[in-house]
């Protein structure tokens, strides 16, 4: 491992401290290294908050060998005003002479933008260091700024013998999911915007969709019902949780703390809700429906990691699992896939991010 890769390699691990807290903003760490010895630390917190390079600065005891130091950070430094000023004018007002950078910013407004900035004013700026672990880190932010769609993960438990259900005789879901996986995938929906069902999961599970066996807030919930025919008694309409149902009516809405989101049925609905959830910046969409929703999401390419229990139970007969093709599925472990990308590649190893 060079020297530059050491030190951004540690701002990657700074950068995971901010988990469920930047959105819609990246995770980003930033290291300042003087005469090979680290100096100041940072990274970005909370969302609306000072971004890693000024948390970094500040953390640094003495600001005068900041001019006779380097700055590390895992994504380009900002140059344009949002929520802060930009780091790009920070770094240069600093008089720091040297920038390594991880990966470029895909957001439209910096975009490149930031290096240009450091380089007009003479600054040594050195892009793409440990560029693919980066850009991993960052895959949900750089899906939706460059696909104009969240980053998509679809869940399921499904038998050994490839059923996700049984015919149900009691009303009740047959369990597949242990304990310990239940917890992950609680941890799953605290680290996504939103999560999404359709009408016969929610009419027959009644989820509540929420991260109870999990830290973190519950995701926003959307629900696909057509007709309006779901139950108003669901937990998803107990105002717990900013809920969105996706339907082709226009008229007499029923009273609920639910958003109303009209759609055209007549046609393919998934680049409608893709288009909605932009809008809304919605950046991650966990799919937590049955078969025949999943399977879209699948048949439409529309999807970007897969979350799949395989347990040992056989169930013999029920609703089978949706198919992903081995052509597309690159598996990490029996729990966790990762789609083989084409326009958007991120190969480096996430775990259960």
């Amino acid at each position: 491992m060079t020297k530059n890769e050491k030190y951004i390699s540690r701002c990657l691990q700074l950068a995971r401290y901010g988990i469920s807290n930047t959105a819609p903003n990246p995770m980003v760490g930033a290291v300042i290294v003087h005469h090979d010895t680290i100096i100041g630390e940072g990274y970005h917190i909370r969302y609306g908050e000072a971004h890693a390079e000024v948390n970094a600065i500040r953390s640094v005891k003495d600001p005068n060998i900041l001019k006779e130091s380097t700055i590390y950070v895992s994504l380009e430094p900002c140059s344009h005003y949002g929520k802060t000023p930009p780091c790009a004018d920070l770094i240069i007002e600093k008089g720091i002479p040297r920038v390594v950078i991880g990966c470029i910013d895909p957001f439209s407004m910096v975009a490149g933008r930031g290096i240009e900035k450091l380089r007009k004013a003479g600054i040594e700026v050195t892009v793409g260091v440990l560029e693919e672990e980066c850009r991993c880190l960052i895959k949900r932010f750089i899906t939706f700024n460059t696909l104009k769609r969240p980053y998509i993960t679809l869940k399921w438990a499904e038998s050994a013998d490839g059923f996700i259900d049984k015919k149900r005789t009691d009303g009740k879901p047959v369990r597949l999911s242990s304990t310990l996986t239940s917890m992950l995938a609680h941890r799953k929906r605290a680290l996504n915007d939103a999560i999404l069902v359709g009408r016969r999961t929610a009419w027959l599970d009644n989820p509540s969709l929420s991260t109870r066996d999990w830290y973190g807030e519950s995701p926003i919930r959307l629900v696909i019902d057509k007709d309006l025919t779901l139950s108003q008694n669901l937990q998803l309409f107990d105002g717990k949780a900013r809920t969105l149902v996706f339907t082709r009516r226009t008229d007499n809405l029923p009273d609920t703390p639910a958003e109303y989101i009209p759609l055209d049925f007549s046609t393919d609905i998934l680049p409608q809700i893709m288009e909605v959830l932009y809008r809304n910046k919605i950046q991650s969409l966990l799919v937590e429906g049955g078969s025949i929703l999943s399977q879209s999401f699948i048949d439409s390419g529309l999807w970007d990691e897969a979350f799949i229990e395989k347990t040992p139970q056989h169930l013999s007969d029920g609703v089978k699992a949706p198919f992903i093709s081995s052509s597309h599925f690159e598996s990490d472990t029996i729990l966790f896939g990762r789609k083989i990308r084409h326009a958007v590649r991120f190969t480096g190893k996430t775990g259960f991010l």
